[in-house]
């Protein structure tokens, strides 16, 4: 008997491509992990792998979708898991998180921020949430919350960072929190931080990207670079600073203010949203895009169907490569990177450099007449069908919205 270990180049491939639909089986049978034997002898490890520690021991985070469902399919009921109940009756002290509720909900750049905050506050320590107005979020047990405090009032609404900054004083003078964690981000975090920062005399740690012990790190030198500080008391995160919270299950209990807060004389008024034209916003700065692949066999319908939808257009290579898109609206490694907070693919399949540049949208939804490829195993919400008729239907439903809308107010 030869004592020879025989390798499976197939094996190996699979272990290494986590989209292949035999990946997970794959590493079941490996103990869980992706792990392959190279051709000199040496043990290969997949870094893509949900929980690689890297050599930095950074634990990767997967926001691909890749990972979930077993075998790459999804199960038509979906399994309910108990999370353990976490309640925090006394605290030592307080981590105060000031998210950006884009839309009234939490964004995946605030669950990482939450994330964030509750490895800083640890066992003794609890998180304090403050939102500003009204907000359609249920799920702040499940992101790590464990004091809510929501802070109401027309003087709040739209732009009003110095009324803001006003009441994040009265939290500050009432709570006195050890840390105060606010997004850098475009969508007002970052500004909102800064002018904190200055109300408080405190000089904020911005772009953070890691944070550990009493030390922490951020980008610096245009993001080429890592600066390495003290951990300071005012925070501003960069997005997947920490790990969002999902093994646990948080009493979230309401706070209030004990005082009002003084009301601020403007000195910038709100004029509301500018309407702005999709066609003329960056892919990488769009919120919502419709993006077509080579499932679209329409454009006209596709154009007027982003048109009504008021979505900003994308593309596949495939559909690039025809010529039914210009190359600057394609998607992807290979093209644009975009964080939208919808992205809605219309008859793409999902091109592997297409999954990583749509790694960072916050909702995707796929429109595909095949159940199994890889863009349906990436969508939050997939729909099974002819693209003309969904796109046809949308239209619909937003003109009539538009109309019922303009009838209400009159």
């Amino acid at each position: 008997m030869s004592d020879i270990i025989r390798r499976d180049p197939r094996a190996e491939w699979i272990a290494r491509n986590r989209l292949h639909p035999l990946h997970a089986a794959m590493q079941s049978t490996q103990g869980g992990e992706s792990r392959w034997m190279g051709p000199s002898g040496v043990l290969r490890k997949n870094p893509h792998a949900v929980g690689f520690i890297g050599p930095n021991g950074i634990k990767r985070i997967d926001r691909s979708g890749g990972q979930q469902g077993t075998g790459g399919k999804r199960s038509s009921a979906p399994e309910v898991v108990q999370l353990p109940l976490v309640t925090i009756e006394q605290p030592a002290f307080l981590i105060a998180v000031v998210p950006d509720m884009v839309g009234g909900r939490l964004s995946s750049h605030d669950r990482d921020l939450l994330g964030l905050a509750r490895k800083l506050a640890g066992n003794d320590g609890a998180v304090l949430a403050v939102i500003f107005g009204e907000h359609k979020e249920s799920a702040f047990d499940t992101a790590g919350v464990d004091r809510l405090l929501q802070i109401e009032g027309n003087e709040y609404d739209g732009y009003a960072p110095e009324q803001r900054v006003l009441a994040l004083r009265s939290v500050n003078s009432q709570f006195a929190p050890r840390h105060w964690l606010l997004p850098d981000s475009r969508s007002g975090g970052g500004e909102l931080g800064r002018r904190l920062a200055a109300s408080l005399g405190e000089r904020p740690a911005t772009r953070v990207w890691q944070a550990e012990g009493e030390r922490c790190v951020g980008r610096a030198g245009a993001g080429q670079q890592d600066l390495h500080r003290g951990l300071p008391r005012l925070i501003l995160a960069s997005a997947e600073c920490a790990e969002p919270v999902s093994e646990t299950r948080h009493e979230v209990r309401p706070v209030a203010l004990a005082n009002n807060v003084a009301r601020n004389l403007p000195r910038i008024e709100d004029l509301g949203p500018v309407a702005v034209d999709p066609a003329q916003i960056p892919m990488s700065e769009a919120e919502f895009i419709l993006s077509g692949g080579n499932g679209v066999k329409d454009w006209d319908l596709f154009h007027r169907a982003a048109a009504a939808l008021g979505a900003t257009e994308g593309a596949s290579r495939v559909a690039v490569d025809d010529g039914h898109m210009p190359r600057a609206r394609q998607v992807g490694a290979t093209g644009t990177w975009v964080t939208a907070r919808v992205y809605l693919a219309v008859g793409i399949s999902g091109a592997i450099q297409h999954l990583q540049g749509i790694g960072s949208c916050d909702k995707v939804v796929a429109i595909n007449l095949d159940p199994g490829c890889d863009m349906i195993k990436r969508a939050d919400l997939s729909v099974i069908g002819d693209s003309a008729a969904i796109l046809q239907a949308l239209i619909e439903l937003a003109e009539a919205h538009r109309n019922g809308g303009a009838r209400d107010a009159a």
